[in-house]
């Protein structure tokens, strides 16, 4: 064990693969699924009141993609309620190469579509060959930009509405990198946008811009100052 930590110090390929390899990549589609419906029905709807440009998301530590295609979804059931939605910009980033790829692809096993109603996967997935294989269809595909970043580097944005930082750096990192990475994230923040951390996650520290959103006490929306 000393001889590898000293090689991780003195080798960043070393220590890259170190931190690649501890990375994370189990998710599933709508996970916490009534957090989703709230999101559909009063979270989006209230954000689109206040918005008269682009809305913007971005799904930090996106892992291979789940959370990703499911705010999607949400944003096209939307359209059955709004004639004219606003352009969607979503950002997706992981430090994971290999994720990311599997992401753009967008292919899915049965399990992690175990939450998603029968309806929805006919409308949204093509089944592949395999009876347990599902492809998203190319309308999930569009408005997303896949690139790889590292939380504990500047924000690659500002201005998003939407911040989903869910079971990554919060569950993983040492207090003090959490508390670096949370900064750079909420910088990139928009005034009243939402933060959604995981449902078992907590801040690592008190922030005074920052008020729950009832009655999710993993949802937080920035005060404007």
């Amino acid at each position: 064990m000393d001889a590898y930590l000293t090689e991780i110090d003195r080798s960043h390929e070393a220590r890259q693969k170190c931190e690649l390899l501890m990375t994370v990549s189990i998710s599933r589609f709508f996970r916490d699924r009534k957090f989703w419906h709230t999101l559909e029905k009063k979270l989006l709807p209230e954000l689109l009141e206040s918005r008269t440009g682009k809305v913007k998301v971005w799904s930090a530590g996106c892992a291979c993609g789940d959370e990703v295609y499911s705010f999607k979804i949400v944003w096209e059931c939307l359209k059955k309620s709004y004639d004219n939605l606003p352009k969607l910009e979503v950002l997706a980033t992981d430090m994971n190469p290999a994720y990311l790829e599997r992401a753009r692809a967008g292919v899915y096993t049965a399990a992690s579509l175990k939450e998603v109603k029968k309806e929805i996967i006919l409308k949204y997935f093509d089944q592949q060959g395999s009876k347990n294989l599902f492809a998203v269809k190319a309308l999930l595909a569009g408005d997303v930009a896949w690139e790889i970043h590292y939380l504990l580097c500047d924000p690659p944005g500002l201005n998003f509405d939407i911040i989903f930082l869910r079971n990554n750096v919060l569950t993983y990192y040492q207090d003090r990198l959490k508390k670096n990475a949370l900064s750079n994230v909420l910088e990139s923040l928009a005034p009243s946008g939402l933060l959604v951390i995981g449902s078992h996650e907590t801040l690592p520290c008190e922030r005074h811009n920052l008020v729950r959103v009832a009655p999710y006490p993993f949802v937080y929306q920035k005060q404007l100052r």
